[in-house]
């Protein structure tokens, strides 16, 4: 029977499939008078229902494949999926003419038996489908409804639940509640609230009705269930996920309320809202029903999902307080439910519905968007056009949206609407208010066009913009990226509702023009784009949605100095194509295959610096000499003309043909016949790399290096046309131009926050499971990531966060938010039960600051909060001394100014403490060190901190941040280490090593050795003092500045093959260099240095210059501080003229130190009683090693993420905690309490105690034996053996702790395994 059935299955799916096709040419208006002949043959052969059994599976399948083969005129079996198991999800369709395509009809679902043990459902649906089946053609109502609604039914969705389930079971003891991967499926579908997933191979059944739901559009629908009696609507679920009494209203809410009175008020015992269930029997429902959030939270629910996703309204009826009642009950909850039943699917007609139509062609648009103004909920529209909007009685505003299109409302946009009372049981028929909506094209004819077609040269094209932003002050803002060459401004225009400052949720876009300077169309096109959207804002609605919701950048001219030199005319020259250093700027950017020598002209280092400050989404270069829209790759490692395709190939063929389709010329795909007979691009669009290679592009550049998905659009045959033909291009062009912007509102988009505290998180990264292109949230916590139709899986991940995916179905553009569960309050939930530091109000606002700064525009707005005016000059030694003691004198409260020590040519070398307490020990309080001026000969670093040291003075007292980030830090300044050199030194030399040495010609940085037996001579008395002091000194952090090249480098300089705390070191480099508008681009732009494109600005030292001795090395090993050195820029002795803008490039990440050294993780080491523990070792990630200090106080800086700490002490058992670090809150803070160690090597204290005396006892009675028998001579011989040893050890406790010595790498093979424990650094 199965078999024969899947055949008349295969065969009514072709021929559904040949008469689809067939309806393309032809509309059936229906044969009325095929409903008397077939609604006439009842059923004398069909076992007659008996309302006392229920049916398995089999016997279901057999009862549905009954009933279809019997009644085929109106209904039809299908299924929309498997069970785990491999049952099928069964689907009864009952219409009229059920094999073809509904028109008009409003689609609507039942779906029972979610959860396999609640089984009333199953049974009453199975009812409904035979009673629907049978009365049809007998009873009027019944016979109307099925002619004008299409009902779906499905009677099981969970089978392989339901065959585990046991009969008699009314509280689901028994399980069947779940699927056979034990998953509960209603808990199992994408949730607004909650971004956990499922693995979809473990809930087969919730990815088919998801399809099933995308597919079919559903208008309503119902979820049947089991336990309770009431009718339950959306939301299920709320943000805050509290488990009951959160009342969660929908945009539709009092919609929804309607609809489950409808239910409610035609079932007996559900309107009374009091159902007494056994298990609570003082449960009540005010009318018997309820929002479902507030009587207790479902995430993953279905029928929100319907709700937000799939179009449908859907409320979830529990029919029975008995989950598994005995079959003998089945009749009396067929009898309570039938009318209820009924008269739900009858209000699938109330409200609004229609047809949108092309008022030209007569086309019908699919996925319009359906708007009532006032309800925040968008309906759209079917494959013909057709929609249906469930709308309460009112008058309503409604309209029709849709990309490129303007809706044409005239009579029909504001509707009154009225239906039957919630409690009528009987329907008159349709209530809904037809609305035949008609949408068109923009009117070019109507909207005002560009007036002027001329040439623009520089000064004309200046004048134009600075005329429309004049003009249109509301909508557009006239900015420039950098200058060109000969220092012309590169000018851009934005145009937005809100064009000075990104808007969250706004898409970013831009259009670039006439990089090459004799390739001029799309340079004008740019002006005539403007005036047109600024002329037609507020009047065009196509112009007016773009401006709104959409942040619109227009460059007419990346090469302003090549077209001043270009001729009108040329058709295929090269005059003018260049800039003025002759560089083509379309080879100029960092290649991905291709190794890029050139130096890089700064148009181009002004694009890409642009390009990375704005979070673009969708982008097109403009060009001349062909007429085709050309997408990345542009080359390949090969250098060859091939196909190159990138992760998102379908992407950028799609936004190319939304192009290449509105400019029939580029269309057809001959587009130069007369200059290039042999070219063909289908559809218009190209690949790159198969065109031609281009190594060095800025479409690829974009794609890999930042959000940004960009085409190359050739826009003319002749690259520089005669002016007169100026309005053709403009002709073909405006309708694409217009529509490649549409392009950007394509795909998912939505916002990544925190779950507790909905902080929006930037930087965050969003990718899409099988391609491997990732992009990351701007600054609010904003994304957008284009999509070519269908179902994905996205995935949101952050720094300290827990990731979170969400499996969908994209049709054309879809909101997609995801709420982060921070790893640290995740982390919390687990941590071991020991002691928690106890915070007051100060340190809870402080811990406020640091993530304020750490955030979004935190840092920005202090700096443009903070600004001080200064006079930048070169300090000599004498004036630096003099600035230095000046600052003390004028703020003798918060500063201290240490002498570490002389030069060899006798000038002191200053440290400058600012402290709320300088002077003062503080053990509770991190330090953090910046140095400069190792080098004499690259002073800038020099600059730069006595700038930041009287910016940190002024601001105290005055701003808050700045007040607080002092007062809860220990900051020393070291501005010149080398100030010998830095006298050697002559101004604007860039490249030359004078005053690079100290006076003796010892280069400080190869200086610095922790053990004396290392040297053959003494360190330099610079070398010495900073020894010294980085000894004494508890640093946190220490930020070396030098010149020279425009990179964050991270320790080691000496060649190492592993780094001990790598990824923390990487980190904090990373901080600095991302917080620096050039630095983190990752081109260092210095010809010297032998690097040309480091990632993120950022590299391990070693790697950049690898040498012994330097600061940053011996920070490490015998400071146990982690050093990062910074190169400020190329020149290593630039002009006084530039430290105004060195310093205005490097405050901000000057600062971002100041707030990073509070982050990591910080704590007390105690006993028992509450006695800190000095001197213990504080072991992080089972490697890098630290001490606590006085009051047991650690402080450890690390990257984001968990971390494993340890603690040791002698005497006491180690202790072990699991931390969380994040990249925005501040320091984790611990307690590490120590126990006493009773046991010794596993034995009892008291027995190794009284057991080691026995054994001392009797090797003092054998020593003193022993020494009467040795010569006295033998003894003088060993202290002379080990005299050298000695000589070292008191040398190097001159210089610092002796901890340095236990700390020193270089070890005797004779050490105690406690002694190599110390020796282990960071």
């Amino acid at each position: 029977m199965v078999a024969n059935w899947e055949h008349v299955s295969m065969t009514l799916k072709l021929r559904v499939s040949l008469f689809a096709f067939l309806f393309l040419f032809v509309v059936s208006l229906g044969d009325d008078r095929l409903l008397g002949t077939r609604s006439a043959r009842a059923s004398t052969e069909e076992a007659v229902e008996t309302y006392d059994i229920y049916y398995n599976y089999n016997e279901l399948t057999k009862r549905l494949q009954s009933l279809a083969q019997k009644y085929p005129h109106i209904a039809n079996l299908s299924t929309v999926g498997q069970s785990v198991e491999g049952r099928q999800l069964w689907v009864m369709r009952i219409t009229r003419d059920p094999d073809r395509k509904s028109l008009g009809k409003p689609k609507f679902k039942y779906v029972g038996n979610m959860h396999g043990d609640e089984t009333v459902s199953r049974q009453v649906l199975v009812y409904l489908v035979e009673y629907l089946l049978t009365k049809y053609g007998e009873e009027e109502r019944i016979t109307e409804l099925v002619n004008s609604t299409d009902i779906y039914i499905m009677p099981s969705m969970n089978p392989d639940g339901f065959e585990k389930s046991t009969e008699g079971d009314c509280s689901g003891d028994h399980g069947g509640r779940n699927n056979a991967k034990n998953k509960d499926l209603n808990r199992s579908f994408p949730d607004q609230f909650d971004k956990a997933t499922v693995d979809p191979a473990n809930i087969p059944e919730v990815m088919a009705v998801m399809r099933w739901i995308q597919e079919k559009k559903f208008v309503l629908s119902g979820n049947l269930h089991g336990g309770t009696v009431v009718a339950s609507y959306p939301f299920d679920d709320s943000a805050s996920h509290d488990q009951e009494g959160h009342y969660s209203p929908s945009a539709d809410d009092g919609l929804f309320r309607h609809l489950a009175l409808v239910y409610s008020q035609n079932h007996p015992v559900m309107k009374t809202g009091k159902p007494h269930c056994p298990d609570m029997p003082e449960e009540t429902f005010k009318d018997g029903i309820t929002n479902g959030a507030a009587w207790y939270d479902v995430p993953g629910g279905m029928q929100d999902y319907n709700y937000i996703h799939g179009n449908c309204l859907e409320i979830t009826m529990e029919l029975s307080c008995c989950k598994y009642p005995f079959a003998s009950e089945l009749q009396r909850e067929w009898d309570l439910n039938k009318e209820s039943l009924l008269a739900y699917i009858e209000q699938v007609h109330i409200g609004v519905r229609g047809y949108v139509k092309d008022a030209v062609s007569g086309a019908v648009p699919s996925n319009v968007s359906i708007v009532v103004a006032g309800v925040r909920h968008n309906l759209t529209t079917g494959e013909y056009g057709d929609y249906y909007r469930l709308l309460l009685p009112g008058t309503y505003n409604i309209t029709a949206v849709a990309p490129g299109v303007l809706a044409l409302l005239p009579k029909n946009t504001e509707r009154s609407i009225s239906h039957p009372d919630s409690s009528t049981t009987s329907s008159s028929g349709s209530t809904q208010t037809p609305v035949v909506t008609s949408v068109s094209p923009t009117s070019h004819q109507l909207a005002n066009q560009p007036q002027e077609f001329r040439h623009h040269n520089y000064a004309d094209m200046e004048l134009f913009l600075r005329k429309y932003s004049s003009e249109f002050p509301s909508i557009t803002h006239l900015y420039s990226i950098g200058q060109s060459v000969e220092k012309r401004e590169l000018y851009v225009m934005v145009i937005s509702d809100n064009p000075v400052t990104h808007e969250h949720g706004e898409p970013e876009f831009k259009y670039v023009a006439n990089m090459h300077g004799n390739e001029v169309v799309g340079r004008e096109l740019m002006l005539n784009l403007i005036e047109y959207l600024c002329r037609n804002y507020g009047t065009d609605p196509e112009v007016t949605e773009l401006v709104n919701n959409t942040r619109i950048h227009i460059m007419p001219s990346m090469n302003p100095d090549g077209y001043e030199v270009a001729e009108e005319g040329d058709t295929n020259g090269y005059k003018g194509r260049n800039n003025t250093n002759n560089f083509d700027l379309n080879r100029n950017f960092p290649d991905q295959f291709a190794n890029i020598t050139e130096p890089r002209q700064p148009e181009t280092k002004a694009a890409m610096k642009w390009l990375k400050s704005i979070p673009f989404v969708l982008s097109a270069n403009l060009h001349g000499g062909s007429l085709v829209v050309n997408y990345p790759f542009d080359d390949d490692k090969d250098g060859n003309s091939y196909y190159s395709k990138s992760p998102d190939d379908e992407v950028f063929q799609q936004v190319s043909r939304a192009y290449s389709q509105e400019n029939p010329l580029m269309h057809q795909g001959h587009p130069c016949e007369d200059l290039y007979p042999n070219d063909y691009f289908k559809d218009g669009i190209t690949n790159g790399a198969q065109w031609y290679s281009v190594p060095g592009g800025m479409q690829d550049w974009n794609y890999i290096n930042t959000n940004c998905f960009e085409v190359t659009i050739e826009l003319s045959c002749v690259k520089y046309p005669l002016a007169k033909d100026l309005p053709k291009y403009w002709d073909q062009n405006r309708r694409s131009l217009l529509q490649f912007i549409h392009q950007v509102h394509t795909g998912v988009k939505g916002t990544v926050s925190d779950m507790w505290d909905g902080r929006r998180i930037p930087n965050a990264t969003i990718s899409v499971e099988k391609i491997n292109h990732k992009i990351t949230t701007a600054q609010t916590g904003d994304y957008w990531r284009l999509l070519v139709p269908g179902t994905y899986a996205i995935t949101a991940s952050a720094h300290g966060h827990m990731k979170s995916s969400f499996s969908m179905f994209l049709s054309y553009l879809e909101v997609v938010d995801f709420r982060l569960t921070s790893v640290r309050s995740e982390g919390n939930r687990h941590s071991s039960s020991g002691p928690r530091p106890t915070q007051n109000p100060s340190e809870k606002e402080f811990q406020s600051l640091i993530k304020e700064l750490s955030v979004g525009q935190g840092l920005d707005e202090l700096v443009k909060n903070t600004a001080t005016e200064s006079n930048f000059r070169y300090r000599p030694s004498k004036e630096m001394s003099a600035f230095l003691r000046g600052l003390t004198l004028n703020f003798p409260h918060i500063t201290y100014l240490h002498s570490l020590g002389q030069s060899v040519e006798y000038r002191t070398i200053w440290a400058l403490e600012i402290s709320n307490k300088p002077g003062e020990s503080e053990p509770s309080k991190p330090n953090i060190r910046f140095v400069a001026g190792i080098h004499g000969n690259a002073p800038v670093g020099t600059e730069l901190l006595l700038e930041f040291a009287a910016f940190l003075c002024i601001n105290y007292g005055k701003n808050p941040a700045i007040t607080k980030l002092i007062n809860e830090t220990r900051i020393f300044i070291v501005p010149s280490v080398n100030p010998d050199g830095r006298e050697q030194a002559v101004e604007k030399q860039c490249k030359s090593t004078q005053g690079l040495t100290n006076a003796h010609g010892k280069d400080l940085d190869t200086d610095f050795f922790g053990n004396a037996s290392q040297r053959l001579v003494d360190p330099q008395p610079e070398t010495r003092a900073m020894m010294n002091f980085i000894q004494s000194h508890r640093f946190t952090l220490s930020v070396a500045l030098d010149g020279g090249a425009l990179v964050a480098t991270y320790p080691y300089d000496k060649p190492v093959q592993t780094v001990d705390n790598e990824g923390t070191l990487k980190y904090l480099a990373t901080v600095y260099a991302s917080n620096h508008p050039k630095m983190h681009l990752g081109n260092t732009e210095c010809s010297n240095n032998g690097q040309s494109n480091i990632p993120d600005g950022v590299m391990r030292a070693a790697e950049r210059q690898s040498h012994l001795g330097s600061m940053k090395d011996f920070n490490m090993d015998f400071g146990h501080c982690p050093e990062i050195t910074v190169y400020t820029g190329c020149c290593l002795f630039p002009p006084a003229e530039q430290l105004a803008t060195l310093w205005t490039e490097n405050k901000k990440s000057l600062l971002s130190m100041l707030v990073e050294i509070h982050k990591g993780v910080r704590g007390i080491v105690r006993d028992k009683s509450g006695k800190p523990i000095v001197g213990a070792i504080v072991i992080l990630n089972g490697g890098v090693r630290l001490f606590t200090v006085e009051g047991g106080y650690f402080h450890a800086l690390l990257a984001p993420g968990t971390h494993n700490i340890e603690a040791v002490a002698e005497g006491y058992q180690r202790q072990r905690q699991k931390v969380v670090v994040s990249s925005f809150e501040a320091a984790t803070s611990i307690i590490i309490e120590f126990d006493m160690d009773n046991n010794i090597f596993g034995l009892p204290r008291e027995f190794v105690v009284a057991s080691a005396a026995l054994v001392v006892t009797a090797c003092i009675i054998w020593c003193v034996c022993a020494a009467k028998s040795n010569r006295q001579k033998d003894g003088f011989h060993r202290l002379r053996q080990h005299r050298d040893d000695y000589d070292d050890e008191v040398r190097l406790t001159s210089m610092g702790s002796k901890k340095s010595l236990l700390a020193h790498e270089f070890q005797d093979e004779s050490e105690s395994d406690e002694e190599t424990l110390y020796a282990n650094k960071i």
